[in-house]
């Protein structure tokens, strides 16, 4: 209060100080503020400005009680605003000190009158530096604005805007100084919090005026494919962006913020290192610097895009092949028949013969690449003339448009060759024949369910005879699909129906063919068709599912049976009762066995599991049961050794006992130039991997002299006994025990 009322001793000394604190104020929240924010203080300081200036012209008249009023008016603008006025005489050494700058600084009044440079003590050293510009310039008379950092008591950092205006005579030597502070430490943390988003995010962030960067972040930089952003600045969008993509989010012209509407777009850009990129652009018109402009906000989409691309790919392509799937063919088929007219079309339905055989034999590993092959072929045999693509497993559609039915013929002939020719994998070669099944637009229908269902039927029809070849399809084909489904359903039932049985095959020491050992294997008599072969009904069984009821039940009726020819005296010896992978995947399958036994009562060593060299698919859960089983004291034996000898690396760390010769191999022994040079090989793996070896399929006294040279002891086949009933069983035993078995 002192301060002012000594300012109000002379009137114009006091209209020179509020002159220079409103027109400071005014410049400063010009030079710190947006403008746009802080409009209205603007207008206000203006009005205090006047009100101010024409209060003091009428000073002279004013009485003593006047002055006091107005006095107290003053203070109360001074105390309501954040700002502290620092005023120097330098004639006199005299300070005259608003009451704000202990608002702002924290610390008394007294403080900066005891000691003129205390404001300076306060300031972060860091920021002494400022200092230093600021004196050398008031020195010579220039106003100067600077900002800085105190420390308050408190220990709390502020933001200092503090205006320097010397008052120089004209020698050039200060007079006076003023000094307007204020805080502007929401100010500049607002401004850092927005320049570190800015320029941490990751999309682009620029500001466009007239067609050209006046702004953008490191991101953008990035994006564009330029290093560094002061390259940017003042370049013309075009460069960067294609005009059409412009024009479409009005990003040309400002609209001065009327009228238009945030627009996003995604292209494609080619950036300056000469890449490509997809991009989201988005722009929308703002104030920037008091100026109309446009701010984009872009980001990279290409991993998007690629997802996007990798989702549609996976939708509409089998990711093995990388043909077309169901859904895509289908769809082809559908957009295909809602355009025809009369022309003919032909849909091939192509199933590969012994595919089944050789990926559970040599694993899945080894069946995906032979299917890939196999695609490339078929694409390779169609030459673009139709569309080729996979429906799952070993099954693959082709779709021809506009041809005769010669023309079919020529292509199905075609991919038989193609599929017949040899397919070298891992240095070693496998063949696989196909069937085919052709339906035929419109005289074999007119919508594509029925076109494909009818060319699965011919397939079917394809193989009846014989495999490898191709068949037209007919209405008199109807019953070959019924065949299919009324086995399907049979099937379920056959169990409960008392149409399963077991066979079982003898297994024979070879040197003497004593009994050593029975294989139990599966039969169906339908009621229907009869004797089903089991190569029709086990691949169906394992499609279904049906494959692990089925298996449980030969595994209790063989255990059964076994146990009982031992009650009633005949040699106890093992039987081998065939798993199939789906049986193993079965969380239960272990209990299962052990219920078994003990239901039966059979000693586990009677009991011999024969799985395939496909465990080794899954083998670290595959090892683990098979360890389980061991304990329980189950002999376990790979059968059809040979098709998957690549796997010995795998193979000879699983507790196995035995390892069968899958026939294929034994009828080289005498049908084949290399004259058992694979059999013998076999015989040699399994002899240096401490395992029992026995060949199956043995039909010719010259296969068995084979085996016993090259030292395998132990066969079963047609040339000894066929898999024979319950009954038949027991009179093979019986003449194995009065010793007249044998050839």
């Amino acid at each position: 209060m002192k301060v002012i009322g000594g300012m109000l001793k002379n009137k114009w000394v006091l209209i020179f100080v509020f002159l220079i604190i409103t027109g400071s104020l005014f410049d400063i929240f010009l030079d710190s503020l947006n403008r746009t924010v802080y409009m209205s203080l603007h207008i206000i300081i203006m009005l205090f400005t006047l009100y101010g200036f024409f209060s003091m012209l009428k000073e002279v008249s004013m009485t003593k009680d006047e002055l006091m009023v107005n006095n107290q008016r003053l203070n109360n603008i001074f105390e309501t605003l954040d700002v502290a006025v620092w005023y120097h005489d330098m004639k006199e050494d005299s300070l005259l000190i608003t009451p704000g700058i202990e608002k702002l600084y924290g610390y008394p009044l007294s403080s900066f009158y005891n000691d003129k440079t205390f404001w300076m003590q306060v300031i972060v050293p860091e920021d002494m530096a400022v200092l230093t510009d600021r004196l050398s310039r008031t020195a010579k008379g220039e106003t100067v604005t600077s900002k800085y950092r105190i420390v308050r008591p408190d220990g709390e950092v502020r933001w200092i805007q503090d205006r320097g205006i010397p008052k120089m005579d004209q020698k050039g030597n200060m007079v006076d100084f003023t000094s307007v502070i204020l805080d502007i430490t929401d100010l500049m943390e607002s401004k850092d919090r927005y320049q570190s988003l800015v320029e941490m995010s990751p999309d682009l962030i620029a500001v466009i005026s007239k067609g050209r960067i006046d702004y953008i972040n490191k991101s953008g930089c990035v994006l564009i494919g330029e290093s560094c952003p002061s390259e940017l600045i003042g370049q013309p969008i075009e460069r960067f962006f294609p005009s059409e993509v412009l024009e479409e989010i009005n990003i040309k012209e400002e609209s001065k913020g009327r009228g238009v509407k945030r627009r996003t777009i995604e292209f494609e850009v080619n950036r300056i290192d000469g890449k490509s990129t997809h991009v989201e652009l988005s722009a929308s018109p703002i104030l920037f610097e008091g100026r109309s402009a446009i701010q984009v906000v872009g980001s990279d989409i290409s991993l998007r895009k690629e997802s996007e691309k990798m989702v549609e790919f996976m939708a509409y392509y089998d990711a093995l092949t990388e043909l077309p799937n169901r859904y895509k063919l289908r769809e082809q088929l559908n957009h295909i028949l809602n355009q025809a007219k009369s022309e003919m079309l032909a849909v091939l339905f192509l199933d590969l013969d012994r595919f089944k055989i050789i990926n559970d034999t040599k694993g899945h590993m080894v069946g995906d690449l032979l299917l890939q092959k196999v695609a490339k072929r078929l694409e390779e045999a169609v030459q673009g003339e139709g569309l080729v693509s996979r429906q799952g497993g070993d099954e693959f559609i082709i779709l021809l448009e506009n041809c005769s039915k010669e023309k079919v013929t020529r292509i199905a002939k075609q991919l038989l060759v193609e599929c017949s020719r040899p397919i070298e994998i891992n240095q070693q070669e496998y063949f696989v024949t196909a069937s085919i099944g052709i339906s035929m637009y419109p005289a074999d229908g007119v919508d594509e369910e029925t076109l494909i269902k009818h060319a699965d039927t011919a397939m079917y029809l394809a193989k009846e005879r014989g495999k490898n070849n191709y068949q037209f399809y007919s209405s008199d084909l109807n019953g070959l699909s019924t065949r299919k489904m009324e086995l399907e359903n049979g099937l379920r039932r056959a169990i409960e129906q008392d149409e399963m049985m077991i066979y079982y095959q003898p297994q024979v020491e070879l040197s003497t063919g004593k009994l050593v050992g029975i294989e139990a294997l599966l039969r169906w008599r339908h009621p229907y068709y009869g004797m089903i072969s089991p190569l029709e009904f086990i691949p169906l069984a394992e499609e279904t599912g049906l494959i692990v009821p089925l298996g449980k039940w030969v595994m209790r009726t063989a255990c059964m049976q076994n146990k009982a020819w031992q009650d009633q005296g005949y040699p106890a010896i093992p039987v081998a009762v065939n798993i199939s992978v789906r049986q193993m995947e079965d969380e239960n399958f272990v209990d299962s066995i052990t219920d078994v036994l003990n239901e039966t009562r059979l000693d586990p060593q009677y009991l011999e599991l024969e799985i395939t060299e496909s465990i080794v698919q899954n083998i670290e859960k595959s090892t683990l049961i098979l360890r389980l089983l061991r304990l329980i004291g189950v002999k376990i034996s790979i059968d059809d050794f040979g098709t998957g000898y690549s796997s010995l690396s795998i193979l000879k760390h699983l507790p196995i006992d035995k390892i069968k010769i899958d026939k294929s191999f034994v009828d080289d022994i005498i049908y084949h130039s290399n004259q058992g040079a694979m059999v013998k090989t076999i015989i040699d793996m399994g002899i240096n991997l401490n395992f029992n070896v026995i060949a199956e399929g043995i039909e010719k006294k010259e296969q068995v002299d084979f085996l016993i040279q090259n030292a395998c002891n132990l066969g079963q086949g047609y040339y000894y006994s066929p898999p024979l009933s319950v009954a038949n069983m027991e009179v093979y035993m019986e003449k194995g025990i009065s010793g007249q078995n044998g050839h």
